[in-house]
Parts: structure tokens; sequence; C-alpha cells
């Protein structure tokens, strides 16, 4: 087990390295295809309920799948972290209802309505990399995981193609996601 956490650790040093020197332009290329393609997935246009992820400054830019979610009349959810390691989601119908949260993340203001996990028909998730067939990594706190086993519908892991890894140590909890959108693939 100490060796599968230090793989981690070590993989998360390695991506983060390979963030930083991203170009700006390419970023912006990158998520602007994301966007596109988890806008054009038919489970995202069947969907009724969206779980979606704001991204942060080193994220995919989710700002427009959030704007589609809103405009398509979807019932829209943002992750809120409520406590270490433990996440819920709440539904907002505008963007103003975001504010920065605990970790500096954008997340719903109080008083929004509570999204139960079996409500939600769609996901999209956010790593700091993953592998072509739906590992992932994520920042290691466990909030992902933990709500991703409460999740029956399909999910989406959104990841740059210039940070994706061959190959993701994972453990009894972590969840293996179904769909992987990168800029190329």
């Amino acid at each position: 087990m100490n060796d599968l956490i230090e793989q981690k650790k070590q993989l998360r040093k390695k991506v983060k390295e390979k963030a930083a020197a991203l170009s700006s332009e390419y970023c912006k290329f990158a998520d602007r295809h994301i966007n596109h393609k988890v806008i054009s997935l038919e489970a995202y246009q069947n969907a009724k309920v969206v779980f979606c992820y704001v991204g942060t400054k080193d994220e995919i830019n989710t700002i427009p799948i959030l704007e589609d979610i809103l405009k398509s009349g979807k019932r829209l959810g943002v992750p809120k972290c409520i406590s270490y390691g433990v996440m819920k989601v709440y539904e907002i119908t505008s963007l103003t209802e975001l504010q920065p949260g605990s970790y500096g993340i954008l997340e719903p203001i109080e008083g929004c309505r509570l999204i139960e996990p079996e409500e939600i028909d769609f996901a999209c998730i956010p790593c700091l990399t993953c592998s072509k067939d739906g590992k992932r990594l994520g920042y290691g706190g466990g909030f992902y995981d933990r709500y991703l086993q409460k999740l029956s519908c399909e999910k989406a892991v959104l990841c740059r193609s210039a940070l994706m890894e061959e190959e993701i140590p994972m453990d009894e909890y972590d969840v293996k996601i179904d769909i992987v959108i990168s800029d190329e693939e």
C-alpha cells in the first residue's frame, strides 16, 4: 500500500510539472475541443440532470459546459466540499450562484438545493491525469472517489491529451470512469 501511495505521489509531481509547462494557447485549444466533445455526447444531450465541476486555473475551463447546461434547460449540479474528503452536489440556476469555497474553488452558495446522487444522469469529472481506459488520478483528497461510488450514471473524465498517462496506479477505492474525453480522442 505504501508503494502505491508513493507511486501516486510521484506521478502527481510529474504531471504537475508537465501541466506547468503547457502553453496557454494549447490549454485554450484543448479546452475548446473538450467542451465541444462533451456537449456533443449523446449521454450528455439526453441527460436531464448533469453534474459538472467548475474548473480551476489548472483544470479544463468548464464554464462553456456549465453555460450550455443552464441554457438548455437541464438541471445543473455543482460539487461543494463539506468537510475533508466529503463532497455534496447542489443545484445552481445561474453562474452568479457560485462563490469561492474552502479550497478557493468556485462552489454553490448557501441555500442551493441538494441533488442526490441517484438524480444525476451524466457527470463530468476532473482529474490531474488519466489513462485512455478511464483510470484517473485526482489531487489526493478522495473527494471524487468517495462520491463516484454513489453514482450509477455515465461518467466522463476530462483531461488534456498532453497530460494523459499510459498507466495510472489504482487501489480498491479508485473508481474507473466510463468515458475519457481529451482534445485528441
